[in-house]
């Protein structure tokens, strides 16, 4: 009995370990990719793209928002898809970074490439599927390039859930048709760092944490998104 009081005492004793975790560091620069998936949208509109953010998304961005304004680093750029519901996500981040201005892209627009999943590529399908991954392919190579400069840069990717999905399998060097495999939360964050060598690591994947149980949504099977 004495021992084990002995033993909680000196636990006690320890200095606290960091409340905050690190992204791991190299002796070389690195670029790290923030790719957030927008917020919930509204699904029942006439054409996919101008679906914008509804309360709930809105209320998710501020989250990541949040997320992000906390994280100590020095984001170095902010990017969104042109689509309506991804660039309303990032214009809710943009003010936490007023040093940044949005940079909308097209080549990280929802698509639906191809998969493994049968009874969904039988569908009809918005799009060819093909066209969808040489789009992304040229994104991935233009996002995943090693930093530039004598610093770590830091940017932010605020694009779709296929679109992250996909880049994971490229950053995992895994069958790219196995994207669907994965599911992601609205404004949840995935970390991937690329290297001086162009190698890539997924440090985390569709991070949700930042938003309450009661306000975390997925895309729904029918809709891919």
């Amino acid at each position: 009995m004495r021992l084990t009081s002995l033993f909680l005492l000196l636990a006690l004793c320890l200095p606290a370990a960091p409340t905050h975790a690190v992204l791991p560091t190299y002796d070389e620069p690195v670029r790290n990719l923030y790719l957030i998936r927008h917020g919930e949208y509204e699904h029942d509109v006439d054409t996919a793209d101008e679906g914008g953010l509804v309360l709930l998304g809105r209320q998710q961005a501020r989250l990541i928002a949040a997320r992000l304004d906390a994280m100590p680093v020095d984001f170095t750029a902010l990017r969104a898809s042109t689509m309506t519901r991804a660039r309303e996500t990032a214009e809710i981040i943009a003010p936490r970074f007023p040093e940044l201005e949005i940079d909308l892209r097209d080549d990280i627009r929802e698509c639906t490439p191809t998969t493994r999943r049968r009874d969904i590529m039988e569908r009809q399908l918005p799009g060819d599927p093909e066209a969808c991954e040489a789009t992304l392919a040229a994104a991935w190579e233009r996002l995943a390039v090693p930093a530039t400069g004598d610093a770590d840069e830091h940017e932010v990717v605020v694009c779709h859930g296929n679109v992250i999905r996909w880049f994971v399998c490229q950053a995992l060097q895994v069958d790219p048709q196995a994207w669907l495999g994965m599911s992601i939360a609205n404004c949840s964050l995935t970390i991937i760092q690329i290297r001086r060598d162009g190698s890539a690591k997924v440090i985390c994947f569709a991070d949700s944490g930042h938003i309450p149980y009661g306000m975390t949504t997925y895309p729904g099977t029918p809709a891919l998104d």
